[in-house]
């Protein structure tokens, strides 16, 4: 693909595939190029300094390309660096994600939200606003899953590791919530191990609502794709393995 009239999506790893989907099923049109930062996933153990520089340096090179947008396609990395992206790179849309705690919060049931979620999405101010915001009317039980996208990167959702760290995060909650916040891009590709784990409640992601607001951002600066036009998906990684990118596919057609 030539440079320019793109869209660049990013992630620590895989997990802004999920993201991706409901990008390209809401603009089936658009041109969009993922990066997984997958060398230097996972986000969520790091400084808001560090994911700060590792997102900046992702944008600096999308927008070197000609970027006509940007999707953080990362809760953490949204609420470490969306703001100062926006402020920095005015010129383009810059479209975060972030944890679906207004929908579970405005469900019929929401006495109890269980919000899954990485370290560094939970410390952070955005979030914490969020929290603020909605714990009026709810519970809000925070988890912090460490070490649950190191897993969801290496491929295997059906690994019994996998379904034991769930089991010793979540488990002590099945039957005792009304909803679950996925948030973290990761997540999404385990609702049916979640769910096995807590039982059968509503899980929420904030994909839909990011792929709402950039329909919305593209329409107002008269830049989306013609009803014509053939759209794409190019990934890239900053990790060379191989098979990676054959991962990224994968992820991308679950």
């Amino acid at each position: 693909m030539e440079n320019g009239h793109f869209i660049g999506v990013f992630d620590s790893g895989v997990g802004g595939i999920s993201v991706l989907r409901h990008l390209v099923a809401e603009l089936p049109h658009e041109h969009f190029r993922y990066f997984g930062d997958s060398a230097n996933a996972p986000y969520g153990d790091k400084s808001r300094t560090q994911i700060r520089a590792l997102s900046e340096h992702i944008v600096s090179d999308f927008l070197d390309q000609g970027a006509e947008a940007i999707v953080i396609a990362c809760n953490t990395a949204t609420s470490a660096s969306a703001s100062y992206l926006r402020e920095k790179y005015g010129q383009v849309p810059i479209v975060g994600v972030e944890p679906a705690l207004k929908p579970a919060a405005l469900l019929p049931r929401h006495d109890r939200i269980l919000v899954m979620a990485t370290t560094a999405t939970l410390r952070l101010e955005k979030f914490l606003r969020l929290e603020s915001e909605w714990e009026t009317d709810s519970e809000v039980i925070t988890i912090p899953c460490a070490g649950l996208v190191e897993l969801i990167e290496k491929g295997d959702l059906e690994a019994p590791e996998l379904h034991a760290l769930l089991e010793d995060l979540v488990g002590q909650y099945r039957g005792k919530v009304d909803s679950v916040v996925l948030g973290c891009t990761h997540y999404p590709f385990i609702r049916r191990q979640i769910t096995e784990v807590v039982g059968d409640v509503p899980l929420l992601d904030g994909g839909s609502g990011t792929a709402h607001q950039l329909h919305r951002l593209l329409a107002e600066r008269g830049i989306l794709a013609t009803e014509d036009a053939s759209g794409t998906v190019e990934f890239s990684s900053s990790l060379s393995a191989p098979g990676e990118l054959a991962l990224y596919e994968r992820f991308f057609s679950l």
